[in-house]
């Protein structure tokens, strides 16, 4: 039964409209984390994705600047579908700015660009372990 193993693993969705970051980020959670992986540039899509998705989807990792919403903003609507999901914020702007303005709290995860494979993955480790924990 080798489709056992993948059931099992975390599924993330992944949330950037910039094509080729998201399609890396995919490579890095897939290869690397042994994630399962949803991915989509365009909020609607994600939630629609959210809604419709027929498993657990475990974490969002979502760019901070969305065309036509923001990232903060996907976030608390996919929290509010699927209570209990963890959330990791990407951007370029660093972490304290984004709490300035108010898009992400002092306690959200939040990776700056560029990052590493690492990175990302210390992040999405860091949102799954506060998910089993809440």
């Amino acid at each position: 039964m080798s489709e056992a193993p993948v059931a099992e693993r975390p599924t993330i969705l992944v949330v950037d409209d910039e094509e080729d970051l998201r399609d890396i980020m995919r490579r890095m959670l897939e290869r690397r984390g042994a994630y399962t992986t949803l991915a989509t540039g365009e909020p609607d899509e994600a939630l629609s994705i959210t809604r419709d998705h027929p498993g657990k989807i475990d974490v969002l990792i979502t760019d901070l600047t969305l065309p036509g919403a923001s990232g903060g903003e996907l976030a608390r609507t996919i929290r509010s579908l699927r209570p209990g999901i963890g959330v990791v914020f990407v951007s370029g702007l660093p972490k304290d700015h984004a709490v300035a303005k108010g898009e992400i709290t002092e306690d959200d995860i939040l990776v700056k660009k560029p990052f590493t494979a690492d990175a990302l993955l210390t992040a999405v480790k860091e949102a799954l372990d506060r998910k089993d924990q809440g």
